[in-house]
């Protein structure tokens, strides 16, 4: 196979390209960096296909180390032959090539392999040959050999139908066609068990559904309730389906052998083709059903880590609580801590007029614009609270809910402790709350992704391909945003292309000796980090006021001498780039041609229009762009909700079958698939993402069982 051939035809991209791009990652060049700065040897692909594209070479290239493998077993059993080589070289998967050296794999003792060391061997081929026309008990008599346990003809027959059992089963494109087949025509059985988890499961008490149309959550629904053990699930399919085709292949109309053979296929299929096809199948349907919960905590993470954060505000954090009390934390427009309190305005002790003196005191003196309330425990009554102190507050003060999942694990985490090692672990928490409004991004990378709760059966998953693909996001982002060299802590620093865990230790220390740096080049002197990782990293750092003002943008130290030259060509310095008087300059590219000037000074026209992007916003955060978080001044309950009534809110996440939007009360709503817009969509996902801000109406709600069913559709 010739690997970056298949790639070119998978992702419908030009040979050359994708022979650089696996040339630049063979050569340890990251995604980010290969997606931002080396746009004229991709075509200017993102970074999401580029890591797709890392994975299926991955595969691939595993597929042929598997392929040589399997050769070299074969050949040391002196068993290969051109049709095997032929059938290995056309494999396009790990399972058929499984397949193809399933007859040659060392096995466990099976009732094949006892057969064959009986000697019985050569009866099966003449069975299976099915061209014997005489006295079939005569010929099994031959191989009578009591010394070899086999004591009468009888059991000579079931030896060798046992071997040729075993050979129906091992035909590797037999199983190919019975797997597609399955696929195409089995369905999956549920029965609930008697187990007290079993309300739960209550809609799959009998139940049955098409393999061909089950979605991916109802998939990994159904395995939790097995793994639970509420749930027995069996794979059904018309058994005269499947063996109809292997009656195809090994059956002929031979009077003295038909019902010999035609048994022995019954035998195969129901001792060891089904079950085995059954575990595969399981195994396929719940492979592609991980896989798409992972893309949708990829599709939900990607925009909850690039929410617009609140920029130049003083946030009060309040960690909602009940006998414990509710911790408060303020930060300022840095994300220090000004003040810390616990207040116990909800039950048991409802202290609320002391509760709202102290909280008035801290609004007061330090100037706080915005009160983030975590969604946790007690977080309704303290929305009560809240939304009745902001009444008595003369400045102008909102708050906004916060989704606090894993607040708590970094809290107990040793990145907090580190941080805070003198606070309690809730007012920890306080403090991640307000920052998560403040910067989400360089908060909510702090903590195992997993506990952020953007997904759908993310325990269930396989832990390292989600760790795998979720880290990938978060690399993603952070590096499309870039990180302040000056100010950035080391657990956001490691996500930069190019640096690691030590390097963006050495990175805060080389910091802390020279109180802060100047210029990106000052990075070649921090140890550890050499030319490779300074060329990796260098154009995703910034610094605000350093010496020249291209650190401040996403333009590379590699590109430095094109601005220049690009700047001198229309008569430009590096100040009227500070001072925002280059706003002309992309007109006048226009006018005298793209191709013209990115030859002028010697890159390609993707940089040129990369360049020209950051001379126009030096210090541009992409963020700014997204929808800001809803603020709220006053409350509504779950029983203020009425059918018909239209509302703001939040989107929180986004899962096959729908997406909980926070309209402002305690529990999200669901808006179904069907009730997101008129035209008809395969996933919420094409419409819907995190962070978005909607206008619903409410469908209806059911206060006993807090649940709240909203609609997009014909909303004025």
């Amino acid at each position: 196979m010739n690997i970056n051939e298949t790639l070119s035809k998978e992702f419908n991209v030009r040979l050359d390209r994708v022979e650089n791009i696996v040339k630049m990652i063979d050569e340890g060049d990251t995604i980010p960096f290969i997606a931002r700065y080396r746009k004229e040897l991709t075509g200017s692909l993102d970074d999401q296909i580029l890591r797709e594209m890392n994975d299926r070479l991955n595969y691939l290239r595993n597929l042929e180390k598997r392929k040589t493998e399997v050769e070299n077993s074969i050949r040391e059993q002196e068993k290969w032959t051109d049709e095997l080589a032929q059938k290995l070289s056309d494999a396009k998967t790990l399972t058929e090539v499984e397949d193809i050296y399933r007859p040659y794999k060392p096995k466990r003792k099976t009732r094949a392999s006892v057969a064959i060391a009986k000697g019985l061997e050569p009866l099966a081929d003449i069975l299976i040959k099915q061209e014997f026309d005489g006295d079939i008990d005569a010929l099994c008599s031959e191989y009578i050999n009591e010394e070899k346990g086999v004591k009468t003809s009888q059991e000579a027959l079931s030896g060798a139908k046992d071997i040729i059992a075993e050979r129906i089963s091992d035909d590797s494109e037999l199983r190919k066609t019975l797997r597609e087949l399955l696929m195409d025509k089995a369905s999956i059985k549920t029965e609930l068990l008697d187990n007290e988890k079993n309300k739960t499961y209550e809609m799959y008490k009998d139940y049955t559904e098409p393999v061909l149309k089950m979605p991916s959550h109802r998939i990994l629904a159904i395995n939790r309730g097995e793994n639970e053990d509420c749930l027995k699930v069996s794979v059904i399919i018309d058994e005269k389906l499947p063996l109809k085709e292997i009656e195809k292949v090994y059956l002929k109309e031979n009077q003295t052998t038909y019902d010999i053979i035609k048994d022995t296929i019954l035998d195969s299929y129901d001792r060891l083709l089904f079950p085995s096809l059954e575990r595969e199948l399981r195994t396929t349907l719940t492979d592609r059903a991980n896989e798409q919960a992972i893309k949708m905590f990829d599709v939900n993470l990607r925009p909850l880590l690039l929410q617009a954060p609140l920029k130049n505000n003083v946030i009060m954090g309040f960690d909602p609580g009940y006998r414990m009390g509710c911790k408060i934390a303020v930060i300022d427009q840095k994300g220090d801590v000004l003040d810390t309190a616990v207040v116990y305005p909800t039950p048991p002790k409802s202290q609320i007029e002391e509760s709202m003196e102290i909280l008035t005191n801290l609004i007061n003196k330090d100037k706080v614009d915005i009160i983030a309330i975590g969604n946790g425990t007690a977080s309704k009554e303290s929305e009560i609270f809240v939304a009745e102190l902001l009444k008595h507050i003369s400045r102008p003060v909102s708050y906004a809910m916060v989704n606090e999942a894993g607040a708590s694990v970094y809290s107990a985490s040793k990145l907090g402790a580190q941080e805070f090692p003198d606070f309690d672990v809730n007012l920890r928490s306080a403090v991640s709350i307000a920052r998560r409004l403040q910067d989400p991004l360089s908060e909510l990378i702090k903590i195992d992704v997993k506990s952020i709760g953007v997904g759908q059966y993310q325990h269930d998953m396989p832990q390292a391909r989600l760790t795998e693909v979720l880290t990938g996001v978060v690399e993603d982002c952070v590096n499309s945003v870039g990180v302040d060299l000056n100010t950035a802590s080391p657990r956001l620093l490691e996500f930069v292309s190019g640096l690691n865990t030590k390097t963006a230790q050495n990175i805060v220390k080389f910091r802390q000796e020279i109180v802060h740096f100047k210029n990106r080049e000052q990075l070649l002197k921090v140890s550890g980090l050499g030319q490779k990782a300074f060329e990796q990293c260098a154009g995703f750092l910034r610094i605000t006021d350093g010496d020249n003002v291209l650190d401040n943008t996403a333009v590379h130290p590699e590109s430095y001498d094109a601005v220049n030259k690009l700047l001198a060509h229309y008569n430009l310095t590096s100040d009227d780039v500070k001072n925002g008087n280059v706003k002309a300059i992309k007109d006048m590219i226009k006018t005298e041609g793209e191709e013209k000037v990115s030859s002028l000074i010697g890159v390609g026209v993707p940089t040129l229009n990369d360049i020209v992007e950051e001379l126009l916003k030096p210090g541009r955060d992409i963020r700014e762009t997204m929808p800001k978080p809803v603020l709220r001044s006053d409350i509504l309950s779950l029983e203020d909700l009425k059918e018909g009534m239209v509302l703001t809110g939040t989107v929180r996440n986004v899962i096959d079958f729908g997406a909980f939007v926070d309209i402002g009360v305690h529990q999200d709503g669901l808006v179904h698939i069907s009730q997101i817009c008129d035209r008809y969509i395969k996933h919420p996902s094409e419409v819907l993402k995190v962070g978005d801000v909607v206008t619903v109406k409410v469908l209806s709600v059911d206060v006993d069982k807090k649940r709240i069913s909203l609609t997009m559709k014909d909303v004025e």
